[in-house]
């Protein structure tokens, strides 16, 4: 028998996988969660399906998605990444990647690691939602605005407020599988 799953992630099996595997799992590496803030900044304007497609491309072209070597981007850098047929070719967010990355490590050097830094908001606990609809589950809530202030006063870019929200649901801050969905069950239960 099929296992219930959240609405949205029928009809690719890359959709179905990532979640499955990934979404809404609590992320407290760095790393990951710089891959994450990269990713969902692209995905600005466009669907998630189309970044999923991409992902291995832009690891490629962001170096593996580290942080340090990413700070260091030079406009020659930039333009080869403007030639990748594989990743999002827009300048702003390339030159937003390279900018989040320095600002990354100046949370790091602030806080220890971005991790402790973006767990603080939800208290180093996913939000246990229990939606019981995809259309319960809104597109940004008043702490994806209250993190996202933050993030833009830091410097940040392409940070605004749904952005956010979708990153709190990537990297499990927020636990939006419907709860009719086994990766609820799963996740609530940690």
């Amino acid at each position: 028998m099929e296992k219930e799953r959240c609405t949205w992630c029928k009809g690719f099996d890359i959709y179905r996988d990532y979640h499955d595997i990934e979404w809404g799992n609590p992320v407290l590496e760095d790393q990951k969660l710089f891959e994450f803030l990269i990713l969902e900044g692209a995905q600005a304007g466009l669907s998630w399906i189309t970044i999923l497609k991409k992902r291995e491309a832009f690891r490629q072209a962001f170096a593996g998605f580290d942080y340090q070597k990413v700070a260091k981007f030079t406009e020659k850098e930039v333009e080869n990444l403007m030639q990748d047929t594989g990743i999002i070719r827009n300048r702003l967010k390339i030159h937003a990647a390279i900018n989040n990355a320095q600002r990354f490590m100046e949370v790091q050097e602030e806080f220890g690691t971005f991790s402790e830094y973006i767990w603080k908001f939800v208290h180093h606990r996913p939000i246990q939602n229990s939606w019981k609809s995809l259309s319960e589950v809104p597109a940004n809530t008043l702490l994806s605005d209250t993190i996202s202030k933050d993030l833009k006063k830091r410097g940040f870019k392409f940070v605004g407020t749904t952005i956010i929200y979708s990153f709190m649901q990537a990297v499990g801050m927020v636990n939006d599988h419907i709860i009719s969905c086994y990766r609820y069950k799963e996740l609530k239960q940690g």
